[in-house]
């Protein structure tokens, strides 16, 4: 889900292990941009140690699975909140990747201990200037997910009056376009804020016992029509060498692909798919994780995927994993996908 539908703007680790055909250079007016989102985050104690956490990553799903050791004699209760990606329309042209149009759970969270649902709280905030406006907003009825399609229809619907006075607050601004449906030049009033969302709930891991936690999700995943990668016309603006550990092996893949689709002549590409895991939210463990896995599912045999990580294991024609014992995470995980237009037909 990006932007408003219909919208016609004013304004005109490295695991490169398989082939694929694409590929045109990339299109700036077709990239959506992903959210980063991480695993859970715990309140520090000392009594508490991670034994093991198995992340799973995919453009469908992100599950992660945590074992927890109450090292202690009696039972710790702490709080533990999944912190949402912040959610920010900055301008016109602002396409952000969000896979559900609930206005509260927009990633589908959901979350188990020790294999029973647990019922969490959530607290929603939107800042705009650096001011909390979230009172102002509910007051007037508009939904606090800037991204959504009833958020900008709420907007539209306010009186005149109240225009002028969000867009001198920051909250919001005066855009002119049409629409697929009606190229009629009209004027609308857009979101310009920052959502906070948190999901949170008091966890109580019992004495000399382990815990074990699981969440699952639906990412943010960004994604562009076409890929500069391999155009020696197009330098690493993006930094994705460093960001996605592209060695050299992935970029002459990608190099290829592009050239078997200017050859194919019938509209073939390659389509990038990004998506970013905080890893570094939940560090507030006692010790490293002792027993840390990840695995990348690329989607299809064909695609090709870069990420960044050392000793990693194929496990099928689409999995990767990589395995590390007391592991504490100092970067955040990126990971680029690139799908084939061709390989599809």
């Amino acid at each position: 889900m990006t932007l408003r539908p219909g919208r016609v703007p004013a304004r005109g680790f490295a695991a490169a292990l398989v082939c694929l055909a694409a590929a045109s250079p990339a299109l700036a007016n077709d990239s959506t941009a992903e959210l980063g989102t991480g695993g859970l985050d715990f309140v520090h104690n000392d009594n508490v140690e991670m034994r093991s956490e198995q992340l799973f990553i995919s453009t469908a799903q992100v599950r992660v699975t945590y074992r927890f050791f109450n090292k202690s004699s009696a039972a710790v209760t702490n709080l533990v909140a999944f912190p949402m990606p912040d959610v920010t329309i900055a301008d016109q042209d602002t396409n952000i990747a969000v896979p559900t149009e609930d206005p509260v759970n927009l990633l589908a969270f959901s979350t188990q201990a020790n294999g029973q649902p647990v019922t969490t709280q959530v607290e929603q905030k939107v800042f705009a200037k650096g001011i909390d406006r979230t009172a102002m907003l509910q007051g007037l009825g508009i939904p606090l997910a800037p991204q959504l399609k009833a958020t900008y229809d709420a907007l539209d619907a306010l009186p005149r009056d109240k225009w002028q006075e969000l867009v001198d607050l920051g909250v919001a601004e005066i855009v002119e376009y049409g629409t697929t449906a009606d190229m009629k030049m009209q004027q609308h009033l857009e979101p310009r804020w920052t959502l906070k969302t948190t999901y949170y709930w008091m966890q109580t891991f019992p004495a000399q016992q382990e815990l074990v936690i699981e969440h699952q999700y639906k990412p943010s995943v960004g994604s562009t029509a076409g890929t500069g990668i391999g155009d020696p016309q197009i330098p690493d603006a993006n930094g994705y060498k460093e960001k996605y550990c592209m060695d050299p092996a992935f970029v002459a893949a990608v190099t290829r692909a592009v050239q078997a689709a200017n050859k194919a002549k019938n509209n073939s590409y390659v389509s990038e798919q990004r998506v970013d895991y905080v890893l570094k939210t939940g560090a507030n463990w006692d010790g490293p994780i002792a027993d840390f896995t990840l695995t990348v599912d690329k989607g299809k045999p064909d695609n090709l995927v870069s990420f960044c990580g050392t000793g990693v294991k194929k496990l099928s024609p689409t999995q990767f994993q990589v395995h590390y014992t007391d592991f504490s995470p100092t970067a955040d995980l990126s990971i680029l996908i690139l799908t084939s237009s061709v390989m599809q037909q």
